[in-house]
């Protein structure tokens, strides 16, 4: 049986927009798992950062996928270590990928490398803006409809960019 899972995407560094088209084909190539949608990439300010640092671009895609909610983060961990992603021992720092498991279907997790739905998504525009362009029905388990978060983070700069596409 497949579930259908959320997964956001960013990049601040290292031609960001490159690096989510790359994200996406390893995406599509994940065992047991295809990709069902993407959202528009969308650039934003950096939120809760430590100090300045370039903006960031982000999407969100869907995917059905029969892995389990581990399995499937620690493929998105290898996804992001192959893009050359170094985790930080400080938090929001400046990244070449970064991929969240956002949602995965209605569960609610709560273990110690994961906790789903995202426990920030509904604070986070970069977030509920390409998630609830790319599913305006969903809903986020324990908050409601993703839609009806927006108002909450309208302040967030947040703006529709170009796609990049690698062929």
């Amino acid at each position: 049986m497949m579930t259908r899972v959320y997964v956001g995407l960013g990049s601040n560094l290292a031609h960001p927009r490159h690096q989510l088209a790359r994200a996406m084909r390893a995406l599509a190539r994940l065992p047991r798992t295809r990709v069902v949608g993407v959202s528009s990439n969308y650039v934003s300010a950096p939120v809760d950062c430590p100090g300045p640092q370039p903006e960031f671009v982000n999407a969100v895609a869907a995917l059905e996928t029969k892995l389990p909610p581990l399995g499937l983060l620690a493929l998105l961990h290898a996804i992001e270590r192959r893009q050359r992603r170094t985790r930080q021992r400080q938090r929001n720092a400046p990244r070449t990928l970064d991929l969240d498991l956002l949602l995965y279907g209605r569960a609610r997790l709560h273990h110690p490398s994961l906790v789903v739905p995202h426990p920030r998504m509904n604070t986070r525009a970069f977030v509920l803006r390409p998630l609830v362009e790319l599913s305006p029905r969903v809903t986020i388990p324990g908050r409601g409809l993703a839609r009806a978060q927006l108002p909450a983070v309208r302040a967030q700069r947040i703006a529709r960019t170009r796609t990049h596409v690698l062929h």
